[in-house]
């Protein structure tokens, strides 16, 4: 398999910085001479189950936040410690896990950093601290105080129940147009993909709902709305990070239930 290309998006400068349908059919009797009304009424949603990438994002988009993530460094210099500084900027998507300000991301999208700001869907800018980082499982945890904000935190669904087929959608902030809503389907389950720091993430989901540069964090969902994933990954006939690559149809996600495990083993408690 090619190399798959991360979703953080990275720059560098050098600085001196549902309800139920009803149908109704009209049938003729063998002669044609009378008619015999029939009403069927569509199966109706299972409760809380959402019916239209609407409803989803409605749902769902309150939760999801944007991530920019800042490193500077001290370049060395040849007479008196000179030479500047480097920065670089990466961005990405997380979303909310817990009401106290627990929030999920790649552990790409902050690896470095020296600040973390989250930017919550009301437009209030928030300084994250870094709860724990995951490189293997390519997962952080990072907490913001919410203020007055009243976050709520995202369901998780069992990603071991995912078949091919079931309807997806992705909600991140690709190339910085934050609460983007895109959609698609389960392409497959079970695929294997390599984290940064070339660990092995087994039981990935794959999809072909659209994923780009700053999606890297976010959520793929469900028709219910419910989290089966984090987009991490987009397969690319190049690698690394490249803020440069664009959607192929074959994106990946970190199975839901490796989610829970990692959040909970990093000190937070998912769904509260």
């Amino acid at each position: 398999m090619r190399s798959p290309r991360i979703l953080a998006t990275i720059a560098v400068a050098s600085l001196i910085g549902g309800a139920a349908g009803t149908a109704v059919a009209v049938e003729l009797d063998g002669g044609g001479s009378t008619t015999q009304t029939r009403t069927t009424v569509a199966a109706a949603a299972e409760p809380g189950q959402l019916i239209s990438g609407r409803a989803v994002y409605s749902r769902v988009a309150p939760s999801v936040v944007a991530i920019t993530a800042r490193s500077t460094q001290r370049e060395a210099g040849f007479f008196f410690g000179g030479g500047g500084t480097t920065q670089s900027t990466s961005t990405g998507t997380g979303f909310v896990v817990s009401s106290a300000g627990l929030i999920v991301t790649n552990e790409h999208v902050i690896d470095g950093a020296n600040s973390v700001t989250v930017s919550l869907p009301n437009g209030t800018t928030r300084r994250a601290t870094v709860v724990g980082q995951d490189r293997p499982a390519d997962l952080a945890l990072l907490r913001v105080d919410p203020g007055k904000s009243r976050l709520k935190a995202l369901r998780f669904a069992d990603s071991d129940a995912v078949q091919i087929g079931d309807t997806t959608f992705a909600i991140g902030n690709p190339f910085g147009l934050n609460g983007t809503l895109t959609s698609g389907i389960v392409s497959a389950t079970g695929r294997t993909i390599d984290a940064p720091d070339g660990a092995a993430i087994g039981n990935v989901i794959q999809t072909d709902a659209a994923l780009n540069p700053g999606n890297s964090g976010g959520p793929l969902l469900d028709a219910r709305g419910d989290v089966i994933g984090v987009n991490s990954q987009i397969e690319s006939p190049n690698s690394g990070r490249d803020s440069q690559g664009s959607n192929t149809g074959v994106g990946f996600a970190i199975p839901a239930n490796t989610v829970k495990h990692v959040v909970a083993s990093l000190g937070g408690a998912a769904g509260s």
